[in-house]
């Protein structure tokens, strides 16, 4: 099992992969399927994990070349870990969540992004974005040996299910894996996760995170 996690190294082992995925190898609960959870943030993560955690040995994939500022992208991830180390303290040692780090390559996202920087929030620029980094999660859990990805993009109220589910739906064809369709910001989610975001006194940004998203 993964150590006290620090928000200054990759506390998985790196192999970097011909995607570019710094992966390691993940320890499991049989009893469980295990998935492969890619985390937009910290905040966002806090509701989903607490959903799924009863049916799901879970793997946090913070794969976010979207968030072009570096210092920017370390608060974030900063965030994350102090929530899994914090969260993981009140659970049994077959639970903890583990967590890999995506290579963090903003060159990636404008890749697919910048012809799209004059798209308003939401539009097609979002699209290219979502596709990105749930494509490389769907590689990840290929191969971590995860039976499933999913994402905690749908518990934002600004992001929309409808698209990120066919993006994902599309994507656990193509690779033969299954995805975790779900609309996290139903039964409340997203209001869970303000809560447990103040109750774990977590870093929350103010903005979706990549360079074109600042002006809007």
């Amino acid at each position: 099992m993964i150590k006290k996690l620090e928000p200054q190294v990759n506390p998985i082992i790196e192999n970097t992969s011909e995607e570019g995925l710094a992966v390691g190898m993940v320890m499991t609960d049989v009893n469980k399927k295990r998935l492969l959870l890619h985390s937009c943030c910290g905040p966002c993560s806090t509701a989903c994990i607490e959903r799924v955690l009863g049916d799901y040995k879970i793997t946090v994939f913070f794969y976010n070349p979207n968030i072009t500022d570096p210092e920017e992208y370390e608060k974030r991830k900063a965030a994350q870990i102090k929530f899994l180390n914090e969260y993981n303290d009140n659970l049994a040692e077959e639970e903890k969540v583990e967590f890999i780090e995506g290579e963090y390559l903003p060159e990636e996202f404008f890749n697919v992004a910048a012809c799209y920087a004059d798209e308003p929030e939401g539009g097609a620029r979002c699209t290219e974005c979502f596709k990105l980094r749930l494509e490389r999660t769907a590689q990840a859990a290929l191969k971590t040996g995860n039976h499933i990805f999913g994402t905690t993009l749908t518990v934002s109220p600004h992001k929309n299910y409808n698209l990120v589910s066919a993006i994902g739906c599309e994507l656990a064809k193509k690779y033969n894996i299954e995805f975790l369709d779900i609309d996290f910001k139903k039964k409340a989610g997203f209001q869970r996760s303000i809560e447990m975001s103040k109750e774990y006194q977590l870093y929350r940004q103010r903005y979706c995170g990549c360079e074109f998203s600042k002006y809007f």
